[in-house]
């Protein structure tokens, strides 16, 4: 994610972006990205890296879980 976000001018070389583990989820790692930006330009990259890092994400065989459920369903015979 750094390296991609490197590559946008957009962002900001200071302050440094952050880039960190935020929390270790069910079925999941939760990440924070944290780039700087002028203001002006904060709702064309919001999207645009998020596109990018999922690209790159399914480019390189990493995929997003979803939380998951298995039912089974038993049946009670009357008697």
């Amino acid at each position: 994610m750094l390296e991609i976000i490197e590559q946008d001018e957009r962002i900001l070389k200071e302050p440094a972006p952050v880039v960190n583990v935020a929390e270790l989820g069910e079925s999941s790692i939760d990440l924070n990205v944290r780039p700087w930006v002028r203001k002006e330009d904060y709702w064309t990259v919001r999207p645009e890296l998020l596109e990018t890092i999922k690209t790159r994400f399914d480019e390189n065989g990493i995929s997003i879980p979803f939380p998951q459920r298995d039912v089974h369903l038993h049946e009670v015979k009357s008697a």
